[in-house]
């Protein structure tokens, strides 16, 4: 008797296959699911009434802490104190970034290997090391710690961040776009403001963005040049010590909300220039 083969088997086969073909979008899917998660922990939380100091439990359903986002002292001073550095420290690792990336793609000059090196150091090194790099530096010139240390220690760390975007996208334009300018007659400044600068405005805004969360979510480089100043993220650190109020919730969930905004903003807008 000749063995009929077995069905079931067949039918086994099937989910491995379609596991198989399907495995990166559901790696990618949980991946997704991992990252938002706390998010999505905040959100609800930021409708929560506890009935103590610590938001940490689920209690009763609740909008008063919407209603009054600033309702806690000093949280929405700290809040735009960080707002404030965020931006400035994002205009000038920009501005300072985007000339260094320049000259390190375009020309050749002495030391120009240490002169990448020590620009990519702050990427490398624990922030802890920069910190108090930073902070002997600052006492050792008598400097007072305030708003303005803050400030250039994040310019300081930021600027790493945008010379590696501008850079790689400096290095990936076509000089034969820059040479048919030149050709046409335009004159340098022209050459600069026409071709160079819209093609490498990709690099330049992915560089300003990085600056600008990385400044406002920074903590450590913070925390040991601040001095008496306080951001938000030592605002919340501190809360957590005796008490996080459902503000911090509110105020997390409305920066999500706000940057998934802009992301779905951008895709939208790409999509339809790249259709015109």
């Amino acid at each position: 008797m000749t063995a009929t083969p077995a069905r079931p088997a067949r039918l086994s086969s099937r989910p491995v296959r379609w596991l198989r073909r399907n495995l990166v979008v559901l790696a990618g899917l949980a991946t997704l699911a991992y990252l938002v998660l706390p998010n999505v922990v905040v959100t609800v939380f930021s409708f929560n009434k506890p009935n103590g100091r610590f938001n940490y439990e689920w209690q009763r359903f609740s909008t008063d802490a919407w209603t009054d986002p600033c309702g806690v002292a000093d949280l929405c001073g700290s809040l735009s104190l960080s707002l404030q550095i965020a931006v400035w420290a994002t205009v000038g690792a920009t501005v300072l970034g985007t000339a260094l990336a320049f000259a390190l793609a375009r020309y050749r000059f002495r030391a120009r290997s240490s002169v990448s090196t020590l620009i990519f150091l702050p990427m490398a090194m624990p922030e802890v090391v920069m910190a108090a790099s930073l902070a002997t530096l600052f006492l050792n010139m008598g400097v007072t710690f305030g708003f303005w240390t803050i400030l250039i220690a994040h310019i300081t760390f930021c600027l790493s961040f945008v010379v590696t975007a501008v850079k790689a996208r400096v290095m990936s334009m076509d000089p034969r776009l820059e040479q048919a300018a030149q050709d046409l007659y335009a004159t340098p400044l022209q050459t600069f403001l026409r071709v160079t600068l819209p093609i490498a405005a990709p690099g330049i805004v992915a560089g300003a963005l990085l600056s600008f969360a990385l400044s406002f979510d920074d903590f450590i480089i913070t925390n040991f040049n601040a001095g008496s100043t306080v951001t938000f993220p030592m605002f919340v650190w501190g809360s957590a010590q005796r008490g996080t109020p459902v503000q911090i919730n509110v105020i997390g969930t409305a920066m999500f909300a706000i940057a998934v905004l802009c992301v779905l903003a951008g895709q939208l807008i790409g999509g339809r220039r790249k259709r015109s």
